[in-house]
């Protein structure tokens, strides 16, 4: 069978070029006569390609010295409480909620400390993104943290919150490596791979030297300690490996193809064939305010539920699969990152406009 146009939320599409890559180093990888999957994590082979990794990811989003790179297990799901464990200090942290991910957050940390709900949007739904530019943040909070790019949603955050001083941290899960990024407007970025990025298993969390400490919550685990993590270069346990190792093929590609400007151009004209389309279409239409669109994930509605169903059936046959929108909001949703070609865009356009032409 041939590839499908894989438009996933997550696992998602990675780059043929990275897959073939590593279909031909499986049985050995670089002379070593063995797969990365069976490596040990502590062989020169192995540490070599964890720091590459590493260096190439500083080199693409121009990470500061005073920041650590770290490869972490557990999703971004777990985040949800590791940040707060090693962040409340005051026991008292802002959210905004912006979506289901923003709101898991806003609710684990609820059990560690007072979560302050700064702003939401989901009045509507969670279909815009609410004003931050003047929010009432009290003092003693120890963060602000928001979910910058929503997956379920198709909402984004084109301009960052003012949190008046305090530190910003940012789960950026489905826009990670899709943009350049100003990496020291953030005391902690971070988000899974398994987006934009790699297979599932791994998450990456860049943190702000200053935000390590010994001080964490009583009874945190050992292993939900940024410091420990740190202290070992992120291979205090066994880490995941071969999740790390595709990262590293895909943050080579990445340069390969220009870094994050021109990934963001590439984006951007993919995102605007789609939206283009929808503005347009006398059936299908956007959910998300114009304004606040995700380049990421497109979310659109026939506003007929068997009609979307149809569509869905009918897209999957044709190889256009994974539009299903999210159970919670149903319709279709197109997840276009940075490995979906243009190409896969333009076909489904086309494919959407036969749809239409069909059943209107």
């Amino acid at each position: 069978m041939s590839r499908v146009y894989n438009f996933s939320a997550g696992p998602a599409v990675l780059p043929e070029e990275v897959l073939r890559e590593a279909a031909d180093e499986m049985m050995d990888y670089q002379g070593s006569g063995m797969s990365v999957m069976e490596m040990s994590h502590r062989s020169k082979t192995y540490d070599k390609i964890i720091k590459d990794a590493e260096a190439d990811l500083r080199d693409l989003m121009n990470i500061p010295d005073n920041y650590k790179v770290l490869f972490l297990q557990g999703g971004a799901s777990q985040q949800f409480a590791m940040i707060p464990m090693n962040l409340m200090k005051n026991k008292k942290a802002g959210f905004i909620v912006t979506g289901q991910w923003a709101k898991k957050a806003y609710q684990e940390a609820s059990i560690y400390g007072e979560a302050v709900k700064l702003a939401s949007s989901e009045d509507k739904t969670f279909s815009y993104i609410p004003d931050c530019s003047d929010l009432d943040i009290p003092e003693d909070l120890d963060y602000v943290y928001i979910c910058e790019n929503n997956t379920i949603y198709g909402t984004k955050f084109w301009e960052l919150p003012n949190t008046k001083g305090h530190t910003l941290i940012s789960d950026v899960s489905s826009c990670f490596l899709s943009e350049p990024v100003d990496v020291s407007k953030y005391g902690i970025i971070y988000g899974g791979v398994q987006k934009n990025i790699g297979p599932a298993g791994v998450v990456i969390v860049i943190i702000r030297e200053d935000l390590i400490t010994e001080d964490t919550l009583p009874g945190t685990p050992t292993m939900l300690k940024y410091k420990i993590h740190a202290d070992n270069a992120s291979l205090y346990n066994t880490p995941p490996a071969y999740g790390i190792y595709i990262c590293g093929k895909v943050f080579k590609w990445l340069k390969k193809m220009g870094g994050l400007s021109a990934m963001k151009k590439h984006n951007e004209e993919k995102a605007k064939i789609l939206y283009d389309f929808l503005d347009e279409s006398k059936l299908f239409k956007g959910t998300v305010e114009a304004k606040d669109r995700s380049l990421m994930n497109v979310p659109f509605v026939t506003g007929n539920e068997e009609l979307d169903a149809k569509f869905v059936k009918e897209a999957a046959a044709a190889g256009f699969v994974n539009l299903k929108g999210h159970r919670s909001v149903g319709g279709m949703r197109a997840s276009i990152y940075n490995a979906m070609p243009k190409e896969g865009v333009e076909k489904l356009v086309a494919f959407m406009k036969e749809f239409e032409a069909a059943n209107v």
